[in-house]
């Protein structure tokens, strides 16, 4: 590609405070109500690529894995990496569901590449919601020939509002990559509010662009994303059996930089973590940890991901208890060879340990450190030059509730 810095700029639309963005050239999208679960809400969305869209993917490891996910993976196989149309529903997982639930998800892959006249591998359906119940065709097949005719090139709005679940706002994220006087944009859309882990999370999102990828290049830009972004995240410890990320290119604008590319990928991707955090089920406050001054990069990540998943952690976070000596506990369980002497630790920029000893920092201090918006936890380890960061949220008495009641 000819020479020339692209430029990055940074779209103001991030869920639920700006505008959404609008699709990127070449897709279109629509959404449809079912009532799969509550009546008068939408809860199918569908987005096209009439043209064609190289795809990249990455699902749940959890092996108990919904019918939409082994049909997802199936076609991208055989597809070698090409979409035409994707189908999410919420309501309902279709996971656990046997062979009658793998049939509904072939059933609506099927029903979509007719409504799209399209080849079924180039559909990928997912479904997000109760796990062990099975899809109601009889409302959702009705629905899919004309969302697939009224399908636009607009706002990715009603799409991320029709895969919400206990999400309390839409989720999206864009960027625009200007290049020798083009442009392109990439944009994403997510959904994720509780079972949120590496290693996928429940959580299902789109990210589109209208720059020309390969389906190995488009894959590299996802993964490199998706492990700085959805790898770094936990609300509450779980990992679902619909998880999925997918990506999407339809070339529409043309070949971009790889570099300006892979950054946009991973800017959006880490805006659509930060929204799932921040509306995390019972959301008070968030915990943000920096481990640095580790022997590598994998443990500085072990410790960060050990002391964020802590359970009495994340109670002190979400009391604004500054006890801090659960955070050095939870360092000290996470298989890493530590030093205590060699360790410094910092809440909000406050000190608290340091030189095998509490810091002399007034507990109101302490205290407020403690109970911002978003905690700042900094530990160095004193022992190297790997870092990691890793992000979750207090555990609150309104997600006990939640979760302890969702079915009934």
């Amino acid at each position: 590609m000819a020479s020339g810095a692209p430029t990055m700029v940074s779209d103001a639309s991030q869920g639920p405070a700006g505008a959404a963005p609008l699709l990127p050239l070449g897709f279109t999208a629509s959404a449809a109500s079912a009532a799969i679960k509550k009546p008068g809400r939408m809860d199918m969305g569908m987005i096209r690529c009439p043209a064609g869209a190289t795809l990249a993917a990455m699902y749940t490891t959890n092996q108990v894995c919904a019918a939409p996910v082994q049909l997802d993976r199936r076609h991208l196989r055989e597809s070698r990496g090409h979409c035409s149309a994707i189908l999410v529903n919420s309501g309902c997982a279709n996971a656990a569901t046997g062979d009658r639930g793998m049939a509904s998800a072939v059933e609506i892959a099927d029903a979509v590449a007719r409504a799209c006249d399209i080849a079924s591998i180039a559909v990928q359906h997912n479904s997000t919601g109760v796990i062990g119940v099975q899809l109601p065709l009889d409302r959702m097949i009705p629905q899919i020939a004309p969302m697939a005719a009224r399908a636009v090139h607009g706002s990715i709005e009603e799409f991320a509002r029709a895969i919400m679940t206990t999400d309390t706002y839409p989720k999206w994220s864009s960027r625009t990559v200007t290049h020798q006087g083009r442009i392109c944009t990439v944009v994403g859309c997510a959904k994720g509010a509780g079972m949120i882990h590496p290693n996928m999370a429940t959580m299902i999102s789109v990210i589109t662009t209208d720059a020309s990828l390969t389906p190995s290049e488009i894959d590299g830009h996802l993964r490199a994303a998706v492990e700085r972004s959805f790898h770094r995240i936990s609300i509450d410890g779980d990992t679902s059996t619909n998880d999925s990320v997918f990506a999407l290119a339809s070339g529409a604008a043309g070949a971009f930089p790889p570099d300006a590319i892979r950054e946009a990928f991973k800017e959006v991707a880490r805006d659509l973590a930060l929204l799932i955090v921040r509306d995390g089920e019972g959301y008070e406050r968030g915990i943000h940890v920096r481990v640095t001054g580790a022997p590598s990069d994998a443990d500085a990540l072990s410790v960060a991901k050990s002391i964020a998943s802590s359970l009495l952690v994340r109670c002190a976070v979400t009391g604004g208890d500054p006890n801090w000596g659960r955070i050095l506990a939870a360092a000290g369980r996470a298989g890493v060879t530590l030093d205590v002497n060699a360790l410094t630790l910092n809440v909000g920029g406050i000190a608290l340990f340091g030189s095998g000893s509490p810091s002399a920092t007034p507990l109101a201090e302490r205290e407020a450190a403690f109970r911002k918006s978003m905690v700042e936890v900094h530990l160095d380890l004193g022992s190297g030059e790997g870092a990691e960061e890793f992000i979750s949220c207090g555990l609150t008495k309104a997600y006990v509730e939640l979760n302890a009641d969702y079915t009934t």
